[in-house]
């Protein structure tokens, strides 16, 4: 039999899974569509697929497409609404066996999933603490608190709250708790808390780096010291340690005047704090320029 007919009634699927006729490992089971992915391509690929399978499949079949969805008894509903919205196109006595099968099949599958959902934990969360419920599920902010709390990567816990979020916004909700707060908003006010802190813990740690660097950048630049008096008493002092002999042979300080020189005018400043001249310095550390060396009474004596 062709249901392919326009005048086949939609239900309000709100997850669509199809596959293109071309994919190559593509199950009997799949929904196929070549065109646009809508509402009512997809009702109308699943009447076809409804009649081009064997009633033995239907089980298959159902168990298939459920394990395909999150919103596992809402997708049963939403097929037992298509079939019951095209009743007529079942009038036939071949087709309304199938008709009955299928009817038959979705309900021993709700009762398989409610027995699957009767194994809760045995904490399990008090109704006061549930903010609304949909067909397939609830929403408890108290719960999702908790489990966010669990997590400790940023990552994760901001895809949980938006796939929360977006969970309620698509679900068909049967109750809500007036005593709570609404359980989106409370998913958006903790996702906004958490970006915040990741804003402000980020900002934090690069305050941080950028006075690490400023402190690092000051002693690699390093700090120089002012000589409040003639420049001769501080080169005499170095002189002093580089001409005379220790008892083991060896001066205090064995470099080159450049070096040493270089060494001064690096780490001090005159008495006005301005750079020293090298060439200065080198002339004061010279050892046959005596005359450049200070008065007696104002040597540093080693």
């Amino acid at each position: 039999m062709n249901s392919n007919l326009t005048t086949t009634q939609t239900a309000p699927f709100s997850e669509l899974h199809s596959v293109i006729s071309s994919k190559p490992d593509k199950s009997i089971f799949d929904i196929i569509i070549d065109e646009e992915v809508n509402l009512d391509s997809y009702c109308k690929a699943l009447i076809n697929k409804v009649f081009e399978l064997n009633p033995s499949k239907f089980s298959g079949f159902i168990n298939y497409q459920v394990n395909l969805v999150s919103g596992k008894n809402k997708w049963l509903n939403k097929f037992e609404n298509l079939l019951a919205n095209n009743e007529i196109l079942f009038a036939s006595k071949t087709a309304l066996s199938r008709y009955n099968k299928l009817f038959n099949l979705i309900e021993q599958k709700r009762i398989e999933l409610k027995s699957l959902s009767v194994s809760e934990p045995l904490n399990k969360t008090p109704k006061r603490f549930i903010n609304a419920e949909s067909e397939d599920r609830h929403f408890s902010f108290y719960e999702v608190k908790n489990h966010v709390n669990s997590l400790s990567c940023y990552s994760e816990k901001v895809i949980y709250l938006t796939d929360e979020i977006c969970q309620y916004r698509e679900a068909d909700i049967l109750f809500t708790n007036t005593k709570l707060a609404d359980f989106k908003k409370q998913c958006k006010t903790l996702l906004r808390g958490i970006q915040e802190d990741k804003i402000l813990k980020t900002q934090l740690v690069r305050e941080q780096e950028e006075e690490y660097n400023k402190s690092n950048a000051a002693a690699k630049t390093g700090l120089k010291l002012q000589i409040n008096g003639p420049i001769n008493i501080i080169t005499h002092a170095f002189k002093q340690m580089m001409v005379n002999v220790k008892p083991n042979g060896t001066p205090y300080i064995q470099y080159k005047i450049k070096d040493v020189a270089q060494f001064i005018c690096d780490n001090f400043t005159d008495e006005n704090g301005q750079p020293l001249s090298n060439a200065t310095i080198q002339t004061y550390l010279s050892p046959n320029r005596t005359d450049k060396d200070p008065n007696t009474d104002t040597t540093v004596k080693f």
